[in-house]
């Protein structure tokens, strides 16, 4: 074999990264997103790549990007229009993104500021989110933003259909589906009675699990609706829901004055312990793109009632799941009390879910659909 060969020989079996300096942007986070860049740091990091990832110090506490792998730039970039802050992150965000080979920024704002950063590298941006605040002149400042957004990056990926199909329709240049899937979640390391216990629930009484921000987009104020409903019924479910957020202290004050049987657990790392000691998942959102607890609640073999919004019914259609109009109370409560009172019917819905979850795309799927896109644009493939 001459040298020449042997070159040859050591690159085609070099990772398809390697030399590669691959940065990852971000805007504040406190669940998928940041849930995703971590997730796939480390197969970005087994493929050769130096991952760098910027993003504002809080969501790097949160998620420990630099433990997975990645060198952590601060660049403190706010979830919303923040004119000084955002001047700023874009200074921070240049230095952050120098000798980058390729750009990756999730979502719109972390998108917004690569594009405007204008690296000499690759821009990639994923949607993980729709634009909801489209109202007035601030609204229409969001879809301008938006458009600059999805027409500058070189490639959008998509995390649902409906995602794909409105950044084509802006001018995207080149879009791209990109499910973004949950992290397997670890084993449940306490038994639903030793949860339930926790919680103050017995076993006799249905529970009903909620995970996510404490936001508008949501949708809690139609699972409090219900709950009003279930309240004065003597075989109505409890409601717990993980998550912190701006609506805290408004749905505190609610559930007190309301004497609604919810309960706000804060934020949790132990989402599994909960899935296992719960009868059924809900999922009130005005829009989600493949939520992630709708994910691990299918995955887990809990009953699912979900918005048919955004990607969900990508999730949970075919039966996998009981798909709701959004902010309808009356639908929200025909939904939950149906399940809870037809076992053979939960049963049914517990094993299609865990059908449907089976053919997603994995973890390791994700990274290899990225490091082939990374790739493609660096002219490696």
């Amino acid at each position: 074999m001459t040298r020449s060969d042997q070159r040859s020989e050591a690159l085609s079996s070099a990772p398809a990264l390697a030399g590669r300096r691959i940065v990852q942007v971000l805007a504040t986070s406190t669940g998928g997103v940041g849930t995703h860049v971590h997730a796939i740091v480390p197969g970005l990091v087994s493929a050769g790549a130096t991952v760098g990832v910027c993003g504002p110090p809080a969501t790097d506490a949160l998620f420990g990007f630099a433990a997975a792998g990645a060198q952590f730039q601060p660049v403190r970039i706010a979830s919303g229009l923040r004119p000084v802050q955002d001047v700023r992150a874009l200074i921070g965000l240049r230095r952050g993104l120098s000798g980058a080979d390729l750009v990756h920024a999730h979502g719109l704002r972390a998108g917004l500021l690569s594009v405007l950063a204008r690296p000499a590298a690759p821009v990639v941006v994923t949607l993980h989110n729709a634009l909801l605040d489209t109202a007035g002149p601030r609204g229409s400042l969001n879809k301008a933003l938006e458009r600059l957004v999805i027409r500058g990056a070189d490639v959008v990926l998509a995390a649902s259909l409906d995602l794909a199909e409105h950044a084509r329709s802006v001018g995207g240049r080149d879009v791209r589906s990109a499910p973004v899937t949950a992290p397997t979640l670890p084993e449940a390391n306490r038994t639903r009675v030793q949860v339930r216990a926790e919680l103050g629930v017995p076993d006799t009484v249905p529970l009903l699990l909620a995970v996510g921000r404490l936001h508008p987009q949501k949708g809690y104020d139609t699972l409090l609706c219900a709950a009003g409903l279930w309240r004065d019924r003597p075989d109505g479910p409890l409601t717990v829901i993980a998550g912190e957020g701006p609506l805290h202290a408004e749905m505190s004050e609610q559930i007190t004055r309301e004497h609604l049987p919810v309960v706000l657990l804060g934020r949790r790392n132990d989402i599994a312990n909960l899935l296992s000691a719960c009868d059924l998942v809900v999922l009130t959102s005005q829009w989600e793109a493949r939520a992630l607890v709708a994910q691990e609640a299918l995955r887990a073999g809990r009953p699912l009632v979900a918005t048919a919004v955004g990607g969900i019914p990508e999730l949970a259609g075919q039966g996998a799941g009981v798909l709701i109009p959004p902010k309808d109370c009356a639908a929200l409560d025909a939904a939950v009390t149906g399940v809870l009172g037809d076992p053979a019917r939960a049963a049914a819905l517990v094993e299609a879910g865990r059908s449907a979850a089976a053919t997603w795309p994995t973890m390791d799927d994700t990274v290899a659909q990225l490091s082939a896109l990374y790739a493609e644009l660096l002219g490696a493939s």
